[in-house]
């Protein structure tokens, strides 16, 4: 705080004595000034160390850093978060200070991509080692969030994109509890999406993007059964069933929205309806009581079957789907999964036309 109040009162006197040049007001030697800043980096360096949330610390260095505008020292920046966050991997200052030295280059050096590279991997090892770490899944959101789509989407770009949908998947299976890692790979769905609906030359056909989303649909429904319980699933399965109704199927239930022909691995409306009802049929049923995750199971189970049918009835298509959902048994399912809840099973059913 000493160095912090002589570097204020030397920047102050410069700025009074270049407002009033016939005032008499000594002079702050540049080389002084050089060395007080050092001194601010310095200490304020030592304090981050001790007390990564000391945001007057991130502050001053933010103001010392943008006034030299070296590319080094928003290198340094970045070498010093790293440090922080080693220890402190949940710090919303240290993260926050990463992306605005990211921002703040964006457009000044050449090799962009490459630092972007890096912070996805930097994410990833810190996951790795802090689970449930929302704070560094959404600094990797950010990351695809903010780059320009003609930027990100070039054809080298868009391969390493679906190379961070794989990589992203083999960290996914092992921590299917994990909500924010589906998140990510949801906004790089998105990007991709964002792509062809852009008419982007370097993006995936009509037909490839079908082909995606029905994957991605299976081996979401693959890790419900596998893995019984689990919210983060069943909260991702309505994100790929929203955007596969919205983009992807058709209003005529024969061909897909963005095809011009209908391709082997995409399923129609129809199709689509049969087994999202065979997935909440075979996830409905409570084997055994005493373990919570198979009431768990139900629960999102019927509570994403309503939130289906609201969905396709924005589409006109409520009138089949009521006709294929026997809804007899849904209020008697919940009730029996989660008794202590009844009244809101009562509201949703009501909500949805389901009884």
């Amino acid at each position: 705080m000493d160095s912090l109040r002589q570097y204020k009162m030397h920047t102050g006197l410069t700025e009074v004595r270049d407002e009033c040049d016939e005032v008499n007001v000594p002079k702050c030697p540049s080389s002084s000034l050089t060395v007080l800043e050092k001194e601010v980096m310095k200490h304020s360096k030592a304090i981050l160390l001790l007390s990564c949330d000391f945001g007057t610390a991130w502050n001053f260095r933010k103001k010392l850093v943008s006034e030299q505008q070296e590319y080094s020292m928003f290198m340094e920046e970045l070498l010093l978060s790293d440090l922080v966050l080693s220890y402190s991997p949940k710090s919303e200052r240290a993260w926050s200070h990463r992306r605005w030295v990211i921002k703040v280059i964006a457009g000044k050096c050449s090799n962009l991509q490459e630092i972007v590279d890096r912070e996805s991997e930097f994410v990833k090892k810190l996951a790795e080692r802090s689970k449930m770490n929302y704070r560094a899944w959404n600094h990797r959101c950010w990351l695809v969030a903010y780059m320009p789509v003609g930027q990100v989407l070039s054809a080298h770009n868009f391969l390493q994109m679906f190379h961070e949908l794989n990589k992203s998947r083999e960290w996914a299976v092992l921590n299917v509890a994990d909500n924010s890692c589906f998140h990510y790979r949801a906004r790089l769905m998105l990007r991709i999406l964002e792509a062809f609906l852009n008419k982007d030359e370097n993006g995936f056909s009509g037909e490839e993007l079908d082909e995606m989303w029905k994957d991605e649909l299976d081996w979401i429904e693959k890790l419900i059964k596998i893995y019984v319980g689990r919210e983060a699933l069943w909260l991702h399965r309505r994100f790929l069933s929203s955007c596969w109704i919205k983009h992807f199927a058709s209003t005529n239930h024969r061909k897909p929205r963005h095809s011009s022909k209908k391709s082997s691995g995409t399923c129609d409306i129809d199709r689509f309806i049969d087994n999202e009802l065979q997935l909440f049929n075979s996830c409905a049923t409570i084997i055994d009581s005493h373990f919570d995750d198979y009431q768990a199971q139900a629960t999102y189970a019927a509570t994403y079957i309503m939130w289906l049918k609201k969905q396709i009835q924005v589409e006109s298509l409520g009138i089949e789907f009521q006709r294929k959902l026997q809804v007899s048994g849904l209020k008697m399912l919940l009730n029996n999964a989660c008794p202590e809840k009844a009244f809101l099973w009562d509201c949703l059913l009501q909500l949805c036309g389901s009884e």
